[in-house]
């Protein structure tokens, strides 16, 4: 019986074709390659994991994990009823919806926008003037901010004196102190940010480009329906990833730029687990406020990627 290239006999009978069995001996040297990974990950994400068991306890440095007292859920319940945690939460939350807005759609139009540039000796210079701000660290950034906003002698308020308006005192006015955060981070980050999305763009095949020039279509059209679609499986896995850390918020940009006026609107969770952890001593409640951070994280992204499975057909996993 002969069967044909698409495994079907001559009598119409489906063939099974036998599976290829990979010999783990013969893998052994990506087996090699990847352990040193795979030991990074466990020894420093997986052990560190026994910490959450303070969250438990009355922990005392001096007892340690094993010798402290057991509470139960004592602090989790805790923090649930503290008007304070709420408050951090409800400006943690807040400052992440901003950032989702505007620093995750920011590298998409920054790439988009770039790539249209004709002459790539401009594109280059563009991408790499754009990446240089990431390198800063967050004390550099919130000088430079500190120094543009200053009302004595920074260029901003400078500018709006030849319009002849008052000083405007931005890092302590409350109702500014969010958007100038945001900005920040979108200064910073953009640049870097985008490097995904070039990637993506590169790898688009140029004969979809050409077909569409030949059909007539500009550079508006041949961007919103052949750059824009061959970016959106890195848009979701980057949008999925985001949304999982939406409970968190880097700390160093809070707290070097933050200050006593504005801390009703820039006191975040991890501000709060700064001061109440290492300040004062309170270690079993920022364990648990950092516990729950992460399963309600860790279940936002479940549901994410269900979502987005269902509504587009794609997700991590």
């Amino acid at each position: 019986m002969q069967t044909s290239a698409a495994g079907v006999s001559d009598a119409g009978r489906p063939v099974k074709r036998k599976k290829r069995r990979i010999d783990p001996k013969t893998q052994f040297a990506l087996y090699l390659l990847i352990a040193p990974v795979l030991l990074l990950i466990f020894v420093f994400n997986y052990i560190p994991m026994y910490g959450i068991l303070i969250s438990f306890q009355d922990f005392s440095p001096f007892k340690g994990v094993l010798g402290s007292k057991w509470v139960g859920f004592k602090h989790i319940a805790y923090f649930l009823n503290d008007e304070t945690f709420w408050k951090v939460m409800r400006n943690t939350l807040i400052l992440n919806f901003y950032d989702l807005v505007f620093g995750f759609t920011a590298p998409i139009v920054f790439a988009l926008l770039a790539n249209e540039f004709m002459h790539k000796g401009i594109k280059r210079v563009i991408q790499t003037i754009s990446y240089l701000p990431h390198f800063l660290s967050w004390v550099v950034v919130s000088g430079v901010f500190y120094q543009m906003l200053s009302p004595t002698d920074g260029i901003v308020n400078a500018l709006l004196g030849l319009l002849n308006i008052d000083p405007v005192y931005f890092m302590v006015d409350k109702d500014l102190f969010r958007g100038i955060v945001v900005s920040s981070g979108v200064w910073k980050e953009v640049g870097w940010s985008a490097i995904l999305y070039f990637a993506v763009i590169a790898g688009i095949d140029s004969s979809q480009y050409e077909a569409a020039m030949i059909d007539g279509a500009g550079r508006i059209r041949q961007m919103w329906h052949i750059t824009l679609p061959g970016m959106v499986p890195m848009i979701i896995l980057l949008l999925l990833l985001r949304l999982s850390s939406i409970f968190a918020i880097g700390f160093e940009r809070l707290f070097v730029m933050q200050n006593p006026l504005v801390l009703d609107v820039s006191d975040v969770i991890s501000t709060y687990v700064y001061r109440a952890g290492l300040l004062q001593a309170q270690y079993s409640l920022t364990t648990a406020i950092g516990f729950v951070q992460s399963v309600l994280g860790f279940l936002l992204l479940i549901t994410a990627n269900k979502l987005s499975k269902k509504l587009v057909g794609m997700g991590l996993y």
